[in-house]
């Protein structure tokens, strides 16, 4: 026998040992195919409750001692109709010169036109998608199957940058939903949208890691950033696709990308479908959604958090501040004590424990475990809403037209957190006289001529009436304090 047959027989054997060895090793190993998915029951805006803590996602699912084939193939099937083209369009007006005002000038406007990606989450055409998709726009249009809707936006949660919109359709192919909990990390999943204008694309890849913040959502109040990593490919245009599993279910909402060009380098972010559906039944039902606060802040145990408390090891999250009269300050807690679990659930980290609480609504009950002095205690809380009480929160909007912006109150508890008595934040500038002061849209106005603006109704009628020079003093969307000086004649 030469040698380039046995060494031919000898590779041939070994490949056939090291699978029958890798076979023993993997008897569950699902086998690869396109064979058919089990039926799941399609999930309602209300009807959705996660998985039990603890349980896998496809043990919730699967029938006692099935096999089922799981594909890419499959996936797709079952979720790209699902998937819908959002195409949006704004007005917006240009930079207001001294040759405009000295002439009398109109106005002048530009159309803005963008577009993104929507999941259908209900047969009669309930759509969500992501806030910055749909942000500033003056007319959305949905796209799915050829045809072309006009959508409403039901409302917008900048704060987890999801928006819900409405389509006057019935018997659209609603996505199923699976429970963000039970997503590990090295999960295949796909990502499915519509990347550079490309209607019904599909990418594959992992689940990188849960939990992640990213700081893109930094300039909003109380933001909620417990991202799903995954190396996917998403690109400009994927924004408010769907991250689905190999069912085809919901696991994420695509939001953003982590790259220095603008489009896929290996990492993409998700919010977690368990925060979509708390999110867009607030804004079904509400119009907003109802964050529950507790009346504190916190941030991760650091090394030297860990060091100074004398702890046995690193572990919850450390309480800074305590909000005067807030729920935390009622049940005795107090600044330096280290929050361990919530409702019988670890928080590991500040994001861990902003994603505990935004499944929550005021007026619920929780059981907040934490360390004191090296001692475990236990304290039972009722959250709160912005304004420190634990009704439904509804926010007012108050329209300027003479000032050409839209106004609002800003809560109690976020007056707490930026450290302010009043203040009324320009929500929205729509031209007029707000645009021509330069004042942006999210700017916070907490005095006139040093007099505290105690509400929007205030704020317009000093702006329309007064004359001289004017002082206003405020807060940017940052939170840095900042000044505009004007002359009224």
């Amino acid at each position: 026998m030469n040698q380039s047959l046995r060494t031919v027989i000898l590779g041939t054997v070994a490949g056939l040992a090291g699978a029958y060895l890798f076979t023993l090793i993997n008897p569950a190993l699902p086998p690869v195919g396109g064979l058919s998915t089990p039926a799941v029951q399609n999930v309602s805006l209300t009807g959705y409750q996660p998985a039990a803590s603890g349980q896998s996602d496809y043990a919730q699912r699967l029938p006692a001692g099935s096999e089922v084939g799981l594909s890419f193939t499959e996936a797709s099937r079952v979720s790209t109709p699902c998937v819908v083209y959002i195409k949006t369009s704004a007005l917006n007006q240009r930079p207001y010169t001294w040759f405009d005002m000295f002439f009398d000038q109109q106005p002048r406007y530009d159309r803005q036109i963008g577009s993104g990606s929507g999941v259908i989450f209900t047969k009669d055409g309930y759509v969500v998608t992501n806030n910055h998709v749909i942000a500033g726009a003056t007319e959305v249009q949905v796209v799915h199957q050829k045809r072309t809707y006009v959508a409403k936006v039901v409302g917008a949660d900048p704060s987890s940058d999801l928006a819900l919109l409405k389509i006057e359709a019935n018997n659209l192919p609603a996505i199923k939903i699976a429970s963000s909990e039970q997503v590990q990390v090295g999960d295949w999943v796909l990502a499915v949208g519509n990347p550079f204008n490309l209607a019904s694309t599909v990418t594959a890849g992992i689940v990188s890691a849960k939990g992640r913040n990213v700081g893109i959502l930094e300039g909003n109040q109380f933001p909620i950033e417990s991202f799903i990593q995954t190396d996917a490919a998403i690109n400009p245009g994927n924004s408010g696709g769907a991250l689905v599993n190999l069912r085809g279910e919901l696991v994420g909402i695509n939001t953003a990308i982590l790259s220095r060009t603008g489009s896929y380098t290996g990492y993409g972010f998700a919010v977690p479908s368990d925060i979509v559906v708390k999110i867009t039944n607030d804004l079904k039902t509400y119009g907003q959604v109802q964050k529950a606060f507790l009346g504190l802040d916190v941030t991760d145990v650091s090394e030297e958090i860990y060091r100074e408390l004398n702890l046995s090891e690193i572990e919850g999250v450390y309480i800074t501040y305590i909000e005067r009269d807030g729920a935390a300050e009622q049940a005795g807690l107090k600044r330096g004590d280290v929050i361990l679990k919530i409702n019988g659930k670890p928080t590991h980290s500040k994001t861990a424990f902003d994603e505990q609480l935004s499944y929550y609504k005021p007026g619920d009950k929780v059981t907040v475990q934490f360390k004191r002095n090296g001692q475990v205690q236990e304290k039972q809380l009722q959250l709160t809403n912005l304004e420190g009480t634990t009704s439904v929160f509804k926010k007012e909007v108050f329209r300027a037209k003479e000032l050409g912006a839209d106004l609002e109150q800003v809560p109690k508890a976020e007056r707490a957190r930026l450290g302010i008595d009043t203040g009324v934040r320009i929500a929205k500038v729509n031209g007029g006289l707000i645009q021509r002061m330069g004042i942006p849209a999210g700017f916070v106005v907490t005095t006139i001529n040093n007099k505290p603006i105690e509400s929007p109704e205030e704020l317009a009628e000093i702006l329309t009436r007064i004359k001289g020079q004017v002082l206003i003093k405020g807060l940017t969307r940052e939170g840095q304090k900042e000044n505009f000086v004007f002359n009224f004649y």
